[in-house]
């Protein structure tokens, strides 16, 4: 008895198209008119599906930019704290070393009125000199780093006034896209049902060959019907007698010359 051969499953090329699968597109436990039929209803079903995310528009995306936009603006509102941190603690650092100045210059005072010769009493007030000018720096470090904690203090004001009116506008977005998403959740539910549904009957190849070239399209459609009776309903050009006798029955998988879209009869609308 002859042992039955095995398939040898090809795998599956993601740059397929369907004129790929051309030639076994009839391999199926499907018929070719249940294949082609069950592709249509699943390109419907994908169709409805768009057009649903249309009436959401942009607003995921402008959520999104929100969302990133006020973790970037909370960032620098961060950096600028950690910066007039770092400032106040030059500030802290610099009044410590006034009082260690003053401190020094009070003890060089006390020792000059007991010192023993000109050398010693120049070079303490060499110290008390130099001490001074310490002070001076310091003091002048103080100012100046004050100044900048100003500067940042009204930055930090302004960007956290920018976080105040971008969470505003994101949970205008937010309140926006729900009530979208809220009417039409339901809807949404029934056509994924269908479309799983759909999808669970084509072959992977086939499948793979589907989502390529909806993703390809500008208008994502993949399997189109013929248009005003001679057309691609994709492209719009003209299809030859042949092709239209090929196509109405439903026999085998026709593809648009031009477009590489699957043409089905229009009598599945």
């Amino acid at each position: 008895m002859a042992k039955k051969t095995k398939k040898i499953e090809t795998p599956i090329d993601q740059r397929e198209t369907f004129v790929s699968i051309q030639k076994n597109f009839a391999d199926s436990d499907l018929s070719v008119a249940e294949k082609l039929k069950t592709l249509y209803v699943l390109q419907q079903a994908d169709t409805a599906i768009d057009k649903i995310h249309q009436l959401r528009g942009e607003l995921p995306r402008e959520v999104e930019n929100l969302e990133n936009e006020i973790a970037d603006l909370k960032a620098k509102a961060a950096r600028i704290s950690d910066l007039i941190d770092e400032y106040n603690k030059s500030v802290a650092d610099n009044k410590i070393g006034i009082a260690e100045c003053d401190a020094q210059i009070e003890k060089y005072k006390s020792q000059i009125e007991n010192v023993a010769n000109s050398r010693e009493y120049d070079s303490l007030n060499k110290e008390i000199e130099n001490q001074g000018l310490l002070r001076q720096i310091a003091e002048k470090n103080i100012s100046e780093t004050k100044e900048r904690i100003l500067d940042k203090k009204t930055e930090l004001e302004v960007v956290k006034e920018k976080i105040s009116v971008r969470n505003d506008d994101l949970k205008a977005k937010k309140d926006e896209l729900a009530t979208i998403v809220e009417s039409t959740s339901v809807e949404e539910e029934k056509l994924r049902e269908n479309r799983d549904a759909c999808a669970e009957k084509i072959d992977a190849r086939t499948m793979s060959a589907y989502n390529r070239i909806r993703q390809s399209c500008n208008n994502h459609l993949a399997v189109v019907s013929v248009f005003n009776g001679d057309s691609c309903g994709g492209c719009f050009n003209t299809i030859s007698p042949q092709r239209l006798i090929d196509i109405a029955s439903n026999k085998k998988m026709i593809i648009c010359e031009y477009c590489g879209r699957i043409l089905v009869n229009p009598d599945f609308e």
